[in-house]
């Protein structure tokens, strides 16, 4: 569904004012919601991306960490989890900044509540991670799982710090505190899950 709607939106993206007209109605506006009470964006935008890099880490993510989180809970129920969790990550990020009239998009809130579960779920996996070496060096090194999320998870906390701290910054452009929502809640979720039905897996 992710990558059928960045096709459908990609002839909007030559133009800046056309694809401004397409996220107006699809894009969540925080102002919005909390002045108006319109909720219909926050579902709708976990399925828009800015660019090709934008849905590509996305989707990274998600091929690599999301099928053990299906499998886990079956498809159903992993459906609604990916869905609940990008709601959870709205509302964090509209709580953060509620009279921001910036579009926030991406699936990046329900992709980090699968992160949070896949921490909580499959806490000694490793993946392989492409790592650059010298010029045109790449070497495939397994890297624990709890490191490379641990890492993202900081990375994401020092920047949401950054934006509040300072509205200039890059950072300010990114809905850190989203990504953050999204995984408490899929690690506080997964946790409940390993608590009530059975232990961590080791992959």
């Amino acid at each position: 569904l992710n990558v059928l709607i960045f096709f459908v939106q990609l002839p909007y993206m030559a133009d800046d004012r056309a694809l401004a007209k397409f996220w107006a109605d699809r894009a969540l506006y925080p102002v919005l919601v909390t002045d108006h009470f319109s909720y219909t964006g926050i579902l709708t935008s976990m399925f828009l991306h800015a660019g090709w890099m934008h849905i590509i880490g996305n989707m990274l993510f998600l091929w690599v960490f999301g099928d053990n989180i299906e499998d886990r809970l079956g498809h159903f129920r992993y459906l609604l989890f990916y869905l609940a969790a990008g709601v959870v990550a709205a509302f964090v990020q509209i709580s953060i900044n509620p009279d921001s009239v910036t579009p926030v998009i991406g699936a990046s809130g329900s992709v980090a509540g699968v992160l949070g579960a896949y921490l909580i779920l499959y806490p000694r996996a490793t993946v392989r991670a492409i790592i650059p070496f010298f010029i045109l060096i790449f070497l495939p090194l397994p890297i624990p799982a709890w490191v490379m999320i641990g890492l993202w998870f900081l990375q994401n906390l020092v920047s949401g710090y950054a934006s509040i701290a300072d509205a200039a910054s890059p950072d300010a452009g990114v809905a850190w505190f989203a990504h953050i929502g999204g995984f408490l809640f899929g690690a506080i979720l997964a946790w409940r899950f390993v608590r009530g039905r059975d232990r961590p897996l080791a992959v």
